[in-house]
């Protein structure tokens, strides 16, 4: 994967930022930071190659674009994931998911497993919380997934959040489904091969042959 800064310049630019906007312990924790920042980047060069959005690579090899706003969300997306999963014991993945939500206005918690390949497009105002994600997601600004009454959403594989869409509760999206801006799917059931408008109970729900998601989904993903 192409870098646009060194993986040093990495590590030294989370570090400045973690102390210029929170608190950074450099003697304690900068260890800990630079074995998370090189797992991180392993994991953003697995989802930036299925990645295909033109911003994304350069002759056919992934790049990471620290200026680039949604190369950086992901990326802090996977540090503070990675630092949670290593049980790091200054509570850094609480400061790296706070970094994201300073920075980029967008609530992806440490502790929620999105898939090893997912894009965002300008994600300002999204919250993804718990729910049980699969590979080719896709969610726009001011996207909301939550729970309901214990129960947390499901998606099977290539499902695209437009922008307002809102999943709650005990909800099933199945494969290759596309959810129209502002659609609100509470505690619902949607098929394969769906295009979904409108708010629940009312839901209108229009099946689409096969080919259509494949040739939607093409253009964020290779290989899917």
């Amino acid at each position: 994967m192409k870098l646009v800064i060194s993986e040093q310049s990495v590590v030294d630019l989370c570090a400045k930022q973690l102390t210029n906007l929170l608190v950074f312990d450099e003697e304690k924790e900068m260890d800990s930071l630079k074995k998370a920042i090189e797992q991180a980047l392993g994991k953003v060069e697995r989802n930036f190659s299925q990645n295909n959005i033109k911003y994304y690579s350069e002759d056919n090899i992934p790049i990471f674009n620290i200026y680039n706003s949604d190369h950086y969300a992901v990326f802090l997306y996977y540090l503070s994931n990675t630092l949670w999963k290593v049980g790091n014991p200054y509570f850094l993945a609480d400061r790296v998911y706070y970094l994201n939500k300073i920075m980029h206005s967008v609530d992806l918690f440490y502790e929620v497993d999105l898939p090893d390949y997912f894009v965002l497009s300008h994600p300002v105002g999204s919250v993804l919380g718990r729910g049980n994600y699969s590979n080719y997601f896709f969610f726009g600004q001011n996207c909301t997934v939550g729970g309901n009454k214990g129960f947390s959403p499901t998606f099977k594989e290539k499902v695209a959040m437009l922008s307002g869409a809102k999943v709650v509760g005990d909800t099933y999206i199945g494969k290759n489904c596309i959810l129209s801006a502002n659609a609100y799917i509470k505690d619902a059931i949607i098929p394969d091969n769906s295009i979904v408008f409108g708010s629940s109970p009312n839901l209108v729900i229009k099946n689409k042959p096969k080919n259509y998601f494949e040739a939607y989904f093409s253009n964020l993903f290779h290989n899917f």
